[in-house]
């Protein structure tokens, strides 16, 4: 039966309260106790690169049997390290690194866990990679070995993006930091502002016209974050820096002197995710239920984000968006364990279908190539690959995490050559205090 395609409908703005009981909710009270776990650290970790031949967008559930049989040793996981300093070295463990000539292309590089606190974001550049965690540390890590760290006051690290040599980061507080990497030798890692910056918000302060009411009998200056900064996006062509919130508003930041240009109230929830995307675009999603597609156009002398689609608009909580850039493909993750995507075709974006393969809520999603990751509550990394048609296959399903996956980041491996075998190094990191690396071929079909 030919699958059936519907236009993305123009839908305005729906200001109206929602009635349903969200994930945010859930992501207000205790990110930690999004899934029960008790006892689950207990039980000894597995990994999986099984391959499963589904040419689906309506995709299978993932079950027991259908995960590799190839399970870790009992030490899979290091037990914790006690150290004294935050940002004492700890290695990581490497139990399945490729010895040579091996022709298993995907599987677990490394496992770290730490006793420092949940990994709720990270970041990678070049061959950096930066993971923030309810323990206020940023830490920085260079071939699986801690390279630097640096400390907030500002609270649980939310969201990491890296530009150049600047890092933003998102916390539990509303504020947004900035750091700057300046030199490898000393391994400096510095603080150099936050987003507003100080004048600013001053400034603002002074004018009551720019305060918004945010809370009965409460009122703050509209450029600053009142609540939790879950998301940040770059959009480097433009200068733009995009952070989203708790506050239900995402605002627009001018890379170059740290100017919040734009401040809009998106949603009628927490706001997940926010992605810069193809064609000027912008892509939020809300623990509201709902997609929202935004267009910076002229209006007046200024510019402003102008709603242009509602993509989805549902009961359950949008947690999570990606963005494939070369095929313009959307992708939505939400708190039922689906992902929905959505196709360009002729300047409309089309509802592709939905895509099956978590048992839980998808926390995370990031896109390589021609590849799709999604990182759930259910412990599990699905490996999905986009065909001829849009067909989405599941390559493999990564398992290994004690916990839900919270965060993933993917890097082109350094070593790919031109054999077809295109590679990349994926990092996810969990609510069970670890990180892990896996390494992933994006195969050929035969």
């Amino acid at each position: 039966m030919a699958k059936e395609k519907t236009r993305v409908p123009l839908l305005p703005e729906d200001n109206s309260s929602h009635r349903r009981t969200k994930l945010g909710v859930l992501f207000h009270s205790s990110e930690p106790n999004i899934i029960h776990t008790a006892g689950d650290e207990q039980q000894e970790a597995s990994t999986s690169s099984s391959s499963h031949h589904h040419h689906s967008n309506v995709s299978f559930p993932v079950s027991p049997s259908a995960l590799s049989p190839n399970t870790s040793p009992a030490n899979y996981f290091m037990s914790p390290f006690h150290q004294t300093s935050p940002f004492s070295k700890s290695p990581w463990n490497l139990p399945f690194m490729n010895a040579p000539g091996d022709t298993q292309l995907t599987g677990l590089v490394g496992s770290l866990v730490r006793e420092e606190g949940h990994v709720y974001s990270l970041a990678s550049s070049g061959d950096l990679l930066y993971t923030g965690s309810d323990s206020k540390n940023i830490r920085v890590w260079r071939n699986l070995t801690e390279f630097s760290g640096f400390k907030s006051s500002s609270g649980l690290v939310k969201s990491i993006v890296v530009s150049r040599d600047r890092i933003f980061t998102g916390h539990q507080d509303g504020k947004i930091r900035v750091w700057k990497y300046s030199d490898s030798k000393r391994k400096a890692h510095k603080r150099v502002g936050s987003l507003p910056t100080t004048m600013d918000f001053i400034k603002s302060s002074l004018n009551p016209g720019n305060y918004v009411e945010v809370r009965r009998h409460r009122n703050v200056p509209w450029i600053k974050h009142f609540d939790a900064v879950a998301c940040l996006s770059l959009d480097e062509e433009h200068g733009l820096l995009y952070s989203g919130s708790w506050d239900k508003t995402f605002k627009v930041w001018r890379l170059s002197d740290s100017k919040c240009l734009e401040s809009v109230k998106a949603h009628n929830d927490a706001i997940n995710s926010v992605v810069a995307g193809f064609d000027g675009l912008v892509f939020t999603g809300s623990a509201d239920g709902s997609v929202k597609v935004w267009r910076r156009e002229l209006v007046g002398k200024d510019t402003k984000h102008m709603l242009v689609y509602t993509l989805l608009d549902q009961e359950t909580a949008v947690t999570s968006v990606a963005v494939n850039m070369v095929e313009a493909v959307v992708y939505a993750g939400t708190s039922d364990g689906l992902v929905n995507f959505w196709e360009r075709r002729k300047h409309a974006l089309v509802h592709g279908g939905v895509i099956r393969g978590h048992r839980q809520a998808v926390l995370c999603l990031a896109g390589a190539g021609s590849l799709l990751f999604s990182g759930s509550a259910d412990k599990s990394i699905c490996v999905w690959r986009r065909e001829v048609g849009g067909f989405h296959s599941c390559l493999s399903v990564l398992t290994g995490h004690s916990g839900p996956v919270k965060c993933l980041a993917v890097q082109e491996h350094p070593e790919n050559d031109d054999g077809g075998v295109r590679e990349w190094m994926v990092y996810s990191g969990s609510l069970d205090k670890s990180v892990k690396l896996w390494r992933v071929a994006e195969k050929p079909w035969k």
